[in-house]
């Protein structure tokens, strides 16, 4: 059975749309990611100049995000990597980073298109994925 897949990413999530002659089927992949780092304890700062001891360093951070990411784009790819043809679309980076994650792994010429897409509800990624893909739209 042929599957195309409709796929909306950015860091936090991804919305896929498997597409078939049988039917389609949704879901939901997150990703766990924090963007911007939560200090723990009180919320309020101590002073005008409070001291940056409470924040591990930038670097420290910044691979815990990456770990983060890699996890997610693999939960992503486990759910794609059987698809005929797939569609990536999304707001930010994460269209581009998975596009080169697909290529690396040789699944890059499935890839039908990645797209710039803003927010989108459920209804709207459905219809953009059943848009791309007509032969397998419902009548």
């Amino acid at each position: 059975m042929k599957t195309r897949v409709g796929l909306w990413i950015d860091h936090r999530k991804a919305h896929t749309m498997g597409v078939t002659d049988k039917g389609e089927e949704t879901g939901v992949i997150t990703s766990n990611v924090e963007t911007q780092f939560r200090r723990s304890g009180d919320l309020t700062s101590k002073g005008p100049y409070e001291p940056q001891a409470h924040r591990p360093p930038d670097d420290t951070r910044q691979r815990t995000f990456t770990g983060h990411l890699n996890i997610f784009y693999d939960k992503v790819i486990a759910f794609i990597r059987d698809a005929e043809s797939i569609l990536i679309f999304g707001p930010g980076e994460a269209k581009g980073e998975l596009k080169k994650r697909l290529e690396r792994l040789n699944l890059g010429r499935r890839i039908v298109g990645v797209e710039t897409a803003g927010r989108m509800t459920i209804r709207q990624i459905a219809t953009k994925v059943r848009g791309h893909f007509p032969q397998f739209a419902r009548p």
